[in-house]
């Protein structure tokens, strides 16, 4: 029975990938030190695969960016706008699809989300009929490296069909024309791969979703037939859910193994097996790649044994549900948890020994097959006054007290210009600014240096605001660390860790928090910072919350409790933000919900259950202000269109929104709904340091005023700014306010 992983996180225990990639593009890192480093990881993560005990090591796992953007640059599908980067260096090509180039004035590749995950992914643009011209994959040359050095390597590549249904086109363009010069590519990458593996992980995970066309299965089966014939044996991977529709596409592959995740998808275990060729193996993922509890062993072996009594143990493989990437890399680097915590985990590294303990205990080796223990009582776990509170939850609590339009007029006392101009929230953290929180955590000055050094970059950003001339002023966040773990420091049930990091994209990388607990708020979290910008400027301020879904979806979640009863524990939390930054006179307030559409399941029957708990608790936390208290929400990279009618049903009186990297592109979809409040469509992409010039932004304005009636339309970036630097943020907000002013005169001349 072999044992394997999809994926092994590439940023390295203690980020060292992100290091490398931000002194490369900062000019202090060379070309060949960037690869260096890569090179030094990648033999790192296949070691520790291997001496775990697992029969393959990934390949093709890691990236210097993002493995769709690998796929789409081997394709060579690249935008005609990146034409004038055509003779740059390769290495600054394909940072430019990810990062925009400065030189040439090119912005990126558009960026959403991976599935229903934080991850971000650079979304392929097909833009034109002719012909593409394709170019090695990375991955051919790990495997070979990989071989050499003694591994036994299992190289992955996401599959084209997942691919071209993640790309975009327009209307005049058939993405789908493509497919057969898509495959051509990938056969012959898997010509490439052959004699240096026995077997490719080719990825569809398309096929747990209903993105791909009715009649996509008769050329589903026509395209594997070719790549079965092109190479080595191929691994055709499905994760994130169960496969629905899609079971006789895959089953009818001709794939020589099927992975499917049988954590997600166990639902339709049976089904799969009994629908299985009976040449076909089956790869089980039962080892959970998204969150960082231990396996429970008890729950997953019949699984696996029910598959050996039907497939025998030579059919079987044991492998993780998705790629590690989801998960930090090592718990033998958290020293600080609370013990009966901590041996409830398993990160990365863990996850690998468990599949080998697991194989170990199928076959009857002795091992230990006890797997995750009962969690021992600790008074966090079960709090009687936050299940009595949520189970108290009435449906008045839910709403607010007046329709918009009325509320619209009770905010009249804002007195705010047509498109008013505001930032989402955080504004760029200065080395000084993380320099004072670092040092203040380690004791090194105390609190009241601490308060008056925030109190400082407070003033400072206020100041700024004015003088930019925004009209909804922030107080930039400066006492933040991450907009979830600021929250679940100040909440019970949270605990944290020290090197407990993920990738989000590139090299940004975040430390969710762990829930473990009954969640409750300790004490008013926002107020004392709010009140004190407010102070500062006769402009209202936004009080700035992170929602409830957000916090719930970025954070690794406990395993013994449903993740809806787990979310409205932390909107009655909220809840009580919002009340006391309203007592406290603060009448506009925010409350990000970036993660609403990354949290949906993959099927509509899965999303509709959901939503309808996920638009609950937004509603929750937002209502019981009075009418003339602005609530705000933003969301950001994700596909959105699909689910404006429950968007619209969060009643927010401002929604802020993602929209510059897709040209306004969602903006006809508030068209068809006819949507009543108020809409910030970002009209700056702050995931890039390129800087968008007047002309840009008053194009993207005119744009949305095609579609958005001016009474509603507000002027501000995609998200905050807290990853970019004052050299290239100040200059954005200064074109991004000029133009508001500029399409303002327009509006009024009209």
């Amino acid at each position: 029975m072999q044992t394997h992983i999809l994926g092994f996180p590439s940023i390295g225990k203690r980020r060292e990938q992100k290091q490398a990639l931000e002194s490369f593009w900062n000019g202090a890192l060379s070309v060949d030190a960037l690869s260096a480093t890569c090179a030094e990881l990648k033999e790192r993560h296949w070691r520790i695969q291997k001496d775990a005990g697992l029969d393959y090591v990934s390949t093709g796992d890691f990236s210097l960016y993002d493995r769709m953007l690998d796929i789409t640059c081997m394709l060579g599908a690249i935008p005609e706008r990146f034409i004038p980067c055509r003779d740059d260096a390769p290495a600054d090509r394909y940072f430019s699809l990810a990062r925009g180039n400065i030189g040439h004035n090119i912005a990126p590749l558009e960026m959403t989300k991976w599935f229903d995950t934080n991850y971000h992914y650079l979304v392929p643009e097909i833009d034109t009929d002719r012909p593409w011209t394709a170019t090695a994959h990375p991955v051919v040359a790990d495997t070979k490296q990989s071989r050499e050095l003694g591994f036994s390597p299992k190289p992955a590549i996401i599959g084209p069909f997942t691919w071209l249904a993640l790309a975009k086109a327009p209307r005049t363009i058939r993405k789908w024309a493509r497919l057969d010069d898509i495959v051509s590519v990938y056969a012959q990458l898997l010509k490439d791969l052959a004699g240096h593996c026995a077997c490719v992980q080719i990825e569809e995970p398309v096929l747990c979703t209903e993105l791909l066309p009715e009649d996509a299965g008769r050329s589903f089966r026509e395209v594997y037939a070719a790549l079965n014939a092109a190479g080595p044996k191929l691994m055709l991977t499905t994760y994130f859910g169960g496969l629905g529709r899609n079971l006789q596409s895959a089953v009818g592959s001709g794939c020589a193994v099927l992975h499917i995740d049988a954590l997600r998808g166990r639902k339709q275990f049976d089904e799969v097996l009994n629908a299985l060729p009976g040449d076909a193996a089956l790869s089980l993922g039962v080892v959970d790649g998204r969150n960082i509890w231990k396996t429970e062993y008890s729950a997953v072996l019949p699984l696996v044994e029910r598959a050996v009594a039907a497939l025998g143990k030579d059919r079987v493989l044991l492998g993780s549900s998705c790629s590690l990437l989801h998960c930090p890399v090592d718990l033998a680097e958290e020293t600080a948890l609370p013990e009966h915590i901590r041996k409830r985990m398993a990160f990365a590294v863990q996850k690998c020994a468990e599949l080998a303990a697991l194989r170990a205990a199928v076959e009857g080796n002795g091992a230990d097959a006890a797997g995750a223990q009962p969690d021992e009582p600790h008074p966090d776990r079960c709090v009687a006054a936050v299940r009595e509170r949520v189970a108290s939850v009435t449906p008045d609590m839910l709403a607010r007290r007046s329709p918009y339009p009325e509320r619209r007029a009770a905010q009249a006392w804002l007195k705010l210009p047509p498109l008013p101009a505001t930032t989402i929230g955080s504004f760029p953290q200065t080395d000084a600014v993380r320099k004072v929180r670092l040092d203040f955590k380690r004791g090194i000055i105390s609190e009241a240096d601490y308060v008056a050094a925030v109190r400082r970059e407070i003033r400072d950003c206020i100041e700024k605001q004015e003088q930019l001339g925004l009209d909804v002023l922030v107080h930039g966040e400066a006492e933040r660390n991450d907009m979830v773990e600021y929250f679940g420091q100040q909440l019970g049930g949270f605990c944290f860790t020290q090197n407990g990091w993920v990738q989000s994209y590139g090299s940004r990388c975040v430390k969710p928090p762990v829930i473990y607990g009954d969640v409750y708020r300790k004490h008013p979290m926002t107020t004392e910072w709010i009140l004190y910008a407010q102070s500062l400027t006769k402009k209202p301020v936004k009080g700035m919350l992170t929602g409830p879904v957000t916090i719930l979806c970025w954070s690794f979640v406990r395993d013994d409790l449903e993740r809806s009863e787990v979310c409205m524990q932390i909107a009655l939390a909220v809840r009580d933000e919002v009340q006391s930054l309203e007592k406290a006179g603060i009448r506009v307030i925010q409350i990000d919900e970036a993660a609403l559409r990354e949290g949906m399941p993959l099927t509509r029957d899965e999303a509709e259950i959901y939503l309808r708990w996920a638009v609950d608790a937004f509603r929750l936390a937002s209502s019981g202000v009075e009418d003339s208290t602005q609530i705000h929400t933003h969301m950001c990279y994700s596909e959105f269109n699909a689910i404006l009618s429950w968007i619209a049903a969060m009643d927010a009186d401002v929604l802020s929104i993602e929209a510059s990297r897709s040209g306004m592109e969602l903006l006809d979809a508030f068209t068809d709904v006819h949507y009543q409040g108020a809409v910030g469509p970002g009209v700056y992409d702050i995931h890039s340091p390129r800087i968008p010039s007047e002309e840009e932004i008053t194009q993207l304005l005119r744009r949305a005023l095609r579609h958005i009636p001016e009474e509603q339309l507000w002027v501000n970036p995609d998200c905050g700014l807290k990853t970019r630097r004052w050299e290239e943020a100040w200059p954005s907000l200064q074109h991004m306010v000029a133009a508001a002013a500029r399409v303002r005169a327009e509006a009024t001349r009209r």
